[in-house]
C-alpha cells in the first residue's frame, strides 16, 4: 500500500483520484491544490501546481508517497516530471522534452510534416505582418492558433478577412493569450467530425482509451466562444472499428515512432485530437495529458486499476497488462459561471439537492468558503451519468443537472445528441 500524490484541482484531477481511490493498492492521495469536490476523497493542501519548490519539499517531507501524477498541461510542459525524476522520485506524465508535443503547436505541426501523419495543411508565422498579408488573400474560413498553452481557448475560427484580422490582433498586438500567440498557425479549415482518443503510453507500447466525443463551443449547436470544454459523450457514434484501424496505423503508432525517432520518448497519456473528413482522418491536436472533461467520461469506465497502469506506463510493461472496459455509455454535462469563458464572478453559492445515488459529480472549480460550497472558476461542476446507451446517459445526466443551483449557472442543453 502506498499513497499518490495528484497534481492539479479540476474536474480532470478529481475525476482522477476518484478512480485511483478505487484501487485496492492505494492508502491515500494528496490533492495540490485539489478543490472542494477532491478534498471529500483526498488530502488537500493550498499549493499551486506550479510552485515546483513548494510540490518538491511536499514530495520529499511526506515520504508515504510512492507516486506523483502531474495531470494539468503546464507543469508538464515546464518540467515538473523531469524535476521529481531527478530527485529520485517516481512521477506520472510526460518529461518536458515530450510535453512539447502540446506546449508548442508549431513543433507539432512539423512532426507531423516531417512524419507524413495526416493533418491540416498550415503555415507558421512570428512576424504579425507577414501573418497579416498572408490572411488577406487566403481561403476562408480558416483556423488560428496559438502556438503555446492557452487553457484550450487559443483556437479562433475565421469566416472573413475581418475576423482574421482580428484574430491576429487579439494574438500578436494584444497578447490576448500571453507568450502563447508570440508565434501562430494559420491552418486551412477541416470539415468532418470530432473525435478524442486518449492513449495509454510507455514509451513503445500504446493502448487507446475508449473513444469520446467533447464540445469545446460555449452554447447550443457549437454556438459562442470556444471553451475548456462544456461537455462529453463516450463512446462517440462515429469511431467505427475500420476508423479506429486506420487511426492506429496512420496517426497513433507513426506518433509514438516520431516522438522516438526525435530522441522525445513519451510516457504517459497522449490525447488525440481527430477530425473525420472525406479525406481520411486527420490531427486537429495532440494533448500531452488527460483531456478535460474527457476524462470525466472516459475513467468512469475503466475496469482496470488505474494505479496499475500508471506504474506500467513508468515501467515500460504495458504490454503486459490486460486493459478492460465497461460497455456503458457515459454522458458529462459541465454547469459554468455566467460569463464563461470571459469574465465571470467567483465565490457564488453553490446548492446541491439530491443527487440520485448513481450520479457521478466531478468538481471543476469549486472551494470551500465560510462552512459554504462556492464557485472558483468558470467551469464548476461535471455532472456525469452511466446508461446502457448515450440516450440514457444523457437523460440521467440533465435530470440531475437541474438539481444543482447557482446565480449564473449555464450549461449546454445538447451534449451527446450530434453525431
Amino acid at each position: 500500500m502506498g499513497s499518490v500524490l495528484v497534481v492539479g484541482g479540476g474536474g480532470r484531477e478529481h475525476t482522477i483520484c476518484w478512480a485511483l481511490k478505487k484501487s485496492n493498492k492505494v492508502d491515500k492521495i494528496y490533492c495540490l491544490p485539489g478543490n472542494a469536490g477532491i478534498a471529500q476523497i483526498a488530502e488537500c493542501h493550498p499549493i499551486g501546481a506550479l510552485e515546483f519548490d513548494k510540490i518538491l519539499e511536499f514530495v520529499k517531507t511526506h515520504k508515504d508517497i510512492d507516486l506523483t501524477v502531474v495531470a494539468p498541461d503546464d507543469p508538464l510542459a515546464l518540467g515538473l516530471v523531469d524535476l521529481l525524476n531527478d530527485n529520485g522520485y517516481r512521477a506520472f506524465g510526460p518529461k518536458k522534452n515530450a510535453a512539447i508535443i502540446e506546449a508548442s503547436k508549431a513543433f507539432s505541426k512539423a512532426l507531423m510534416k516531417k512524419y507524413n501523419i495526416p493533418t491540416a495543411a498550415y503555415e507558421e508565422f512570428s512576424d504579425y505582418n507577414k501573418a497579416l498579408e498572408y490572411i488577406k488573400t487566403a481561403k476562408y474560413p480558416l483556423v488560428v492558433k496559438a502556438d503555446g498553452l492557452a487553457l484550450g481557448k487559443g483556437v479562433i475560427i475565421c469566416q472573413n478577412v475581418l475576423e482574421g484580422e482580428q484574430a491576429l490582433k487579439d494574438m500578436m498586438v494584444d497578447s490576448k493569450f500571453k507568450d502563447a500567440g508570440k508565434t501562430i498557425i494559420v491552418e486551412e479549415f477541416m470539415v468532418g467530425k470530432e473525435v478524442s482518443i486518449l492513449s495509454f503510453v510507455d514509451g513503445k507500447h500504446v493502448v487507446p482509451m475508449v473513444s469520446s466525443q467533447d464540445h469545446k463551443r460555449a452554447h447550443d449547436n457549437d454556438e459562442g466562444l470556444n471553451t475548456g470544454g462544456m461537455g462529453t459523450f463516450t463512446p462517440s457514434k462515429v469511431y467505427t472499428k475500420e476508423i479506429e484501424n486506420e487511426v492506429l496505423n496512420n496517426i497513433i503508432y507513426p506518433t509514438i515512432n516520431a516522438m522516438n525517432a526525435e530522441g522525445r520518448e513519451f510516457k504517459g497519456v497522449l490525447y488525440f485530437g481527430l477530425m473525420v473528413t472525406n479525406d481520411g482522418v486527420k490531427v486537429l491536436e495532440y494533448n500531452a495529458r488527460f483531456g478535460d472533461p474527457e476524462t470525466q467520461v472516459v475513467l468512469p469506465r475503466l475496469k482496470t486499476d488505474l494505479y496499475d497502469i500508471f506504474n506500467a506506463c513508468i515501467d515500460g510493461t504495458l504490454d503486459k497488462i490486460d486493459i478492460e472496459w465497461k460497455d456503458e455509455a457515459c454522458v458529462c454535462v459541465i454547469l459554468a459561471s455566467g460569463g464563461y469563458p470571459e469574465s465571470y464572478k467567483k465565490g457564488v453559492e453553490i446548492s446541491i439537492e439530491d443527487i440520485d445515488e448513481d450520479i457521478m459529480l466531478f468538481h471543476s472549480g469549486t472551494k470551500m468558503a465560510d462552512g459554504k460550497l462556492v464557485t472558483n472558476g468558470g467551469r464548476v461542476i461535471g455532472v456525469v451519468a452511466e446508461g446502457k446507451d448515450i440516450d440514457q446517459a444523457r437523460e440521467k445526466a440533465y435530470k440531475n443537472v437541474e438539481k444543482i443551483k447557482f446565480d449564473g449557472a449555464f450549461y449546454r442543453k445538447d451534449i451527446g445528441i450530434k453525431r
